[in-house]
């Protein structure tokens, strides 16, 4: 999925994609959001940090408890106060809280 579909996902207002270092490689951002480059590039590396420990915690989980399907992680979202961020691979999509809609989101991110 490119940047410019990520962007009219419901919400949208920004879109990026980072490296598995959580290097920015690319960006989009609605006008009027408030958002930066340098916002996103500290986010990337922040969802590289938190695939790194849920996958951990995913693995232990299916160790200590003998239920499987947790591991390997896709995505994940962090739910803020006014927005959010949805992960999937090496992409994301921040949306504004009232117009999204996480499950589109995310179903939209795995399809690319």
């Amino acid at each position: 999925m490119n940047l410019e579909k990520m962007m009219d996902l419901p919400g949208a207002l920004a879109a990026f994609t980072y490296s598995d270092k959580g290097e920015l490689q690319s960006h989009l951002l609605r006008e009027g959001s408030g958002l930066t480059a340098q916002v996103l590039d500290l986010l990337a590396r922040s969802c590289v940090a938190n695939m790194a420990i849920a996958g951990m915690e995913a693995r232990g989980w299916e160790a200590l408890t003998g239920h499987n399907g947790f591991d390997p992680l896709k995505g994940f979202s962090v739910v803020g106060l006014e927005w959010s961020v949805v992960v999937d691979g090496n992409r994301g999509v921040i949306v504004k809280n009232r117009d999204a809609d996480y499950e589109a989101t995310f179903k939209a991110l795995q399809a690319a």
